[in-house]
């Protein structure tokens, strides 16, 4: 079997500096997430109004998240992901330090719009280098994210801890992320981002000619698979972080030490999940990967609700977490590389669309959980892996070519 060749200095730099982006993005929000209750209290806002300000992120998310790819094109995605994420610390850092509600909510709506274009530009360029690689590495940039989350929640934790004010907290953070992003974009690769536009299922990562984009049947509909690909892991993981702890320790009953378990089987399965996706996807396709870990997180789900036990909740969370680990970082790469439309318009679209299933998710669940209980509410994260495996056919099988070396070895 032939390997492929080892990629240039610069994409091997450029890869480095793309996974500082995805840690900056990691890092920033979470480093404001565990200080919400002292903003709330400091704020005086009651229970509603402070749910309405928290969703002015992922709304601000929706409102801007398409204009990721005109703005990729005239600044390329490198430059871009770093403005963004220099807006977005900035922002986070005025929601901390802002002295009403309604500043606070439109901190938050400007950071969620900044993050969403970031979001888009980073893993953009993430798939650019991926091309120069010539195998799949996008799902090790999400694994980066995920370690950048848990750093900022850390740094937030020894704030708290060390009673050091959340000015100087969100301060400190927006700068040393800044510089790290402004450092990366130094070694992300040159130029504009160019016209590449493999076919979907060659899973070749080889250059096609330059297409004018055209709107067919064919394409809406694997738009369309892709978004529910992408929403199925949005959905599963929002449930999990959303009320994991909850229903452990209202529903099961769980200490309150052991109720939070369930959170973090869930993020810790899908950090290994994201290690091992590029070399799964290398020999399975992105198809089989996506329909293995859509029924992996139905079945480890849908028994943890079907015979409730904390330990058995617990398992199903890490379930979770594995099987969803690499659905949106897969139906990312398969829409940006969608024939027939111009750089950056189909993972734009998947990822704009992807966030109504982070902004819908909880609200639905919620009503689901004040009428039937959170149980039943929980069945969301079933549902959601079946749908991920029954649309994984719009994602590349394996690929042909690496077939073909085998048999000739």
């Amino acid at each position: 079997m032939t390997s492929p060749a080892a990629p240039a200095a610069p994409a091997r730099r450029a890869r480095v500096a793309v996974s500082a982006l995805f840690l900056t993005n990691g890092a920033l929000f979470a480093n404001i997430l565990p200080r919400y209750p002292e903003i709330k209290e400091a704020l005086g806002l009651d229970n509603v109004a402070y749910g309405v300000a928290v969703a002015a992120f992922p709304a601000g998310a929706i409102v801007a998240g398409l204009a990721a790819a005109p703005l990729m094109r005239r600044g390329g995605s490198a430059r871009i992901a770093v403005i963004g994420t220099i807006i977005t610390g900035l922002s986070l850092l005025a929601a901390g330090v802002s002295p009403t509600g309604i500043l606070f909510a439109v901190a938050l709506f400007v950071g969620g719009a900044s993050d969403a274009i970031t979001d888009v530009a980073q893993n953009a360029h993430g798939l650019r280098v991926q091309r120069q690689y010539r195998r799949s590495i996008i799902n090790s940039f999400h694994a980066i994210w995920s370690i950048g989350a848990v750093l900022g929640g850390a740094m937030a934790a020894s704030a708290i801890a060390l009673r050091i004010p959340l000015g100087i907290h969100l301060g400190i953070s927006t700068l040393v992320f800044a510089v790290v992003a402004v450092t990366a974009l130094r070694f992300c690769l040159p130029g504009p981002d160019v016209d590449i536009a493999p076919d979907a299922h060659a899973d070749n990562f080889e250059p096609h000619e330059k297409q004018r984009p055209t709107v067919s049947a064919r394409l809406v509909w694997m738009l369309a698979a892709l978004t529910l690909v992408a929403m199925a892991g949005a959905v599963a993981e929002d449930a999990g972080n959303s009320w994991a702890t909850l229903y452990l320790s209202d529903s099961l009953g769980a200490a309150s030490a052991i109720a939070p378990v369930g959170f973090i089987a869930l993020v810790g399965a899908q950090f290994i999940g994201r290690l091992l996706g590029d070399g799964m996807t290398d020999r399975l396709g992105q198809r089989a990967v996506a329909r293995i870990g859509g029924i992996i997180a139905a079945i480890g789900m849908g028994l943890a609700l079907a015979f409730p036990s904390v330990l058995g909740t617990i398992l199903g969370f890490a379930a979770v977490g594995f099987g969803i680990a690499t659905l949106i970082p897969a139906a990312m790469h398969a829409a940006d590389e969608l024939p027939g439309l111009r750089p950056g318009v189909g993972l734009t679209i998947v990822s704009w669309l992807l966030r109504l299933g982070f902004l819908l998710s909880p609200p639905f669940v919620g009503f689901i959980a004040e009428t039937q209980g959170l149980r039943a509410g929980l069945l969301v994260v079933p549902v959601a892996g079946i749908v991920a495996a029954v649309f994984a056919g719009a994602l590349a099988p394996r690929s042909a070519s690496r077939n073909n070396e085998r048999s000739s070895d």
